[in-house]
């Protein structure tokens, strides 16, 4: 009968979660500004981006109003969990460890992450013995800090920037060798950049999943699993009507 009942209370509350999500006509997106080309401002102030364009023709699929909300990547999880917003739709990839805390979306871009340098640092191939001594720049929190840390902290100085922007700064300013970011970021914030010729050092990468996930996705609270399905179905639709490559052919290229 206990179990029954338990199966009972936990049914009532699974229909109750699920009614209130359905009830979602104002959506409110946690992101870390600035992220470009994935999010940031125009010199006029407007906020853009792919997550940015992405995220508002979701949301006019669906029919619901977006609403962005700025917030540093560190407190971005918890944020959401403390209602600040509903969703994050921030260049977050989807991992197991962050599966812990957030029901993510199936995954809407896959780019891999990249080392960036200035042109005439004299490495090839980010190695260990190549990054002895070297001064490494990562975004605090993020996968690549993860990854510069485990694998370089015992031969570089790895130092941690609450934004990509200050991260830039910095190598501008040549008090940092060499930095690690998602390779989009990469390549606008340092490759295009007038200030220094840059260069990205030995190939891009994706593996090991434990570190790089399965792609960037939205990540909702865990009892909105139907909001989080709507957003899905409206996806495949953006993919399916060409609504997608057009986006991402404005930031990316056709390819």
């Amino acid at each position: 009968m206990k179990k029954l009942l338990t199966v009972s209370i936990l049914g009532v509350a699974l229909a109750a979660g699920t009614a209130q999500a359905r009830e979602y006509d104002h959506v409110r997106f946690g992101v870390d500004v600035p992220y470009e080309p994935m999010e940031y401002r125009t010199p006029e102030g407007e906020l853009t981006g792919f997550d940015i364009e992405l995220g508002n023709a979701l949301c006019e699929e669906i029919g619901v109003t977006c609403e962005w909300i700025e917030q540093e990547w560190d407190g971005i999880i918890p944020g959401l969990l403390s209602r600040k917003y509903d969703a994050i739709m921030s260049s977050m990839t989807i991992n197991e460890e962050r599966r812990q805390t957030v029901l993510f979306s199936d995954p809407y871009i896959t780019p891999p992450s990249a080392w960036f340098a200035p042109a005439d640092l004299d490495i090839d191939e980010p190695t260990p013995e190549a990054l002895e001594g070297l001064t490494i720049g990562v975004q605090r929190g993020t996968l690549q800090d993860n990854y510069a840390t485990d694998l370089y902290r015992d031969v570089a100085e790895v130092n941690r920037y609450s934004t990509a922007d200050d991260m830039v700064l910095d190598m501008e300013a040549q008090r940092l060798d060499i930095v690690f970011l998602d390779f989009p970021v990469g390549k606008s914030t340092l490759i295009d950049s007038d200030e220094r010729d840059y260069k990205v050092v030995g190939e891009t990468i994706t593996e090991p999943k434990e570190y790089f996930g399965e792609g960037f996705g939205i990540a909702f609270r865990p009892r909105d699993e139907a909001l989080a399905e709507r957003f899905n179905e409206a996806l495949a639709t953006l993919r399916e009507d060409g609504t997608y490559d057009e986006i991402h052919a404005k930031y990316f290229g056709e390819e």
